[in-house]
């Protein structure tokens, strides 16, 4: 165990030297190298920052105007019908878009429920096994200028769809145990 606990402090400055050892042996000039990359990941910030303000401020508006409670509410009978809470709809329905905009509704059913609920459970669940679908989509299509997404999109909101829905199945399977 201890030397897990080593390797895990010492592996990014191993990391380091071993990439500086190799650019010295084969004669790389590693600090051009290093600002040429850096300057081609600046760039590709400045290219992506729009549609990252976007999301991010699109996922504040939903939450804060309280869509995503309305949404809930109108879903509810929905829900019921399928022993789905309604009240993961909004922590879903987020997730799509950002995980920390996500985390912070996860946070509110902690509050409200309980993290060893089956709502808290089946929330921990979710955002461990769902993906920021849009968010992911847009940073790395944008990043590499790809216009046709093809089948990424609905691939990924049925994996999605499955995480969801094994998320509540495994939270009732564990507090039935």
């Amino acid at each position: 165990m201890s030397f897990l606990l080593f390797l895990s402090d010492a592996i990014i400055p191993i990391f380091i030297v071993v990439i500086i050892g190799y650019g010295l042996l084969t004669n790389c000039p590693i600090y051009d190298t290093f600002i040429h990359g850096a300057m081609r990941g600046l760039k590709t910030v400045v290219h992506i920052l729009p549609t990252l303000i976007g999301l991010l401020l699109a996922v504040g508006i939903l939450r804060t105007s309280g869509f995503l409670l309305w949404f809930a509410g109108l879903l509810a009978p929905v829900c019921e019908l399928l022993s789905f809470p309604s009240e993961l709809l909004s922590v879903a329905f987020v997730k799509l878009f950002s995980s920390s905009a996500a985390t912070g509704l996860a946070l509110d059913i902690f509050k409200q429920f309980g993290t060893d609920s089956f709502e808290g459970l089946s929330t921990s669940i979710m955002l461990s096994c769902t993906e920021s679908v849009f968010y992911t989509m847009s940073i790395y299509f944008m990043s590499i200028n790809i216009k046709k997404t093809r089948w990424t999109l609905p691939c990924a909101l049925l994996s999605t769809l499955a995480g969801i829905i094994m998320s509540v199945i495994l939270a009732r399977m564990m507090l039935s145990i």
